[in-house]
């Protein structure tokens, strides 16, 4: 209990209680955060591949079971995940451009010129008949998620979802203006859109968007693994993540000349290659890059089959072990 003397006023004391507390607080001021350590530059020489493989990953790669599929023009090469051998070229129609998705036992190509995606079956490999529908970002990524195929078809902000039986669009959502990629995970579709620097998070069983998040400038592809939801930014080169718990960005991950590049996620990680940048290695656990291995070739990566695998020249895929890539360190 305060008592007042009896020369003191009660506005007197507040005023000198409210300096000493500013006072106080000048005094201490929080720790600055110590700045993000740098990741380690590592040339693409020291790293020894499980296998090197004479085809030239491209982006749009996809995995299956039992291989890994890679666009190749007007052609599809099947490369078997236990041989590392590529089979023949399957020929499609036109030239292929942003990414397969395997669903319901096809391959599904995008044919950004033909306004179709053909399905080519993956025991049989046929191409049977395709799909008519226009693919609105040429470097987007397509997805599957409850017995559907998701396309964003329109740069006015449409996302299809098809039936693969009827082989027909069924239903369209509408999201921000220029979507890219279209992802699934956690029971939900995530969409970017590069106007309004959105991310879109759509309920796939009743076509409902639930949540519109801003993350970094003009984002590109968006995959969800490692306990996240992440964006690869056109813009700045950035990598988003976001809480699907909360759907709020939880970390930036900063890397300039990434913005043109792919993202894989999987093995404790996300991996980005960009052209001239064959590989950067992201810990999930940390938001922070570890890992930046320079060279020839990048701008195709994908996790599959216990590996990652990754574009290293015009016509080089390497096959890394993911462990090793995370333990290496400079000479």
């Amino acid at each position: 209990m305060h008592v007042l003397s009896s020369g003191a006023s009660l506005p007197g004391v507040v005023l000198a209680t409210v300096l000493a507390t500013s006072a106080i607080g000048r005094a201490w001021q929080e720790p600055a955060k110590p700045p993000v350590r740098p990741p380690d530059v590592i040339p693409m020489t020291q790293v020894t591949p499980d296998a090197r493989i004479a085809v030239a990953l491209s982006p749009g790669a996809v995995a299956t079971d039992d291989a890994v599929w890679v666009p190749a023009g007007s052609t599809l090469v099947r490369i078997d995940a236990t041989s590392n051998a590529a089979s023949p070229p399957v020929t499609v129609p036109s030239p292929v451009c942003a990414s397969l998705v395997v669903a319901f036992g096809s391959v599904w190509a995008p044919q950004c010129a033909a306004g179709v995606v053909a399905r080519v079956d993956v025991k049989t490999l046929a191409v049977t008949t395709p799909l008519t529908i226009r693919v609105a970002d040429a470097a987007g990524r397509l997805a599957t998620s409850v017995g559907s195929v998701w396309v964003a078809s329109d740069v006015s902000g449409v996302v299809s979802r098809v039936d693969p039986d009827r082989n027909a669009v069924v239903a369209e959502v509408y999201v921000a203006r220029a979507p890219g990629s279209v992802a699934s995970g956690d029971d939900a579709l995530w969409m970017t859109s590069a106007d309004g620097d959105v991310v879109t998070r759509v309920n796939p069983h009743t076509n409902v968007v639930v949540e519109t998040v801003k993350v970094g400038p003009r984002p590109g592809h968006v995959a969800v693994g490692e306990g996240g939801v992440w964006t690869l930014n056109r813009g700045d080169g950035s990598v988003s993540r976001v809480d699907p718990a909360t759907n709020k960005v939880v970390a930036t991950i900063a890397m300039a000349d990434a913005g043109a590049g792919e993202m894989a996620v999987g093995a404790g990680a996300v991996w980005v290659s960009a052209p001239g940048l064959p590989l950067v290695r992201i810990d999930a656990k940390t938001n922070r890059a570890t890992h930046r291995f320079t060279g020839p070739g990048g701008g195709a990566v994908i996790v599959a089959h216990g590996s990652v695998w990754v574009a290293v020249g015009p016509a080089l895929t390497w096959r890394l072990d993911p462990v090793l890539l995370a333990a290496v360190r400079p000479e």
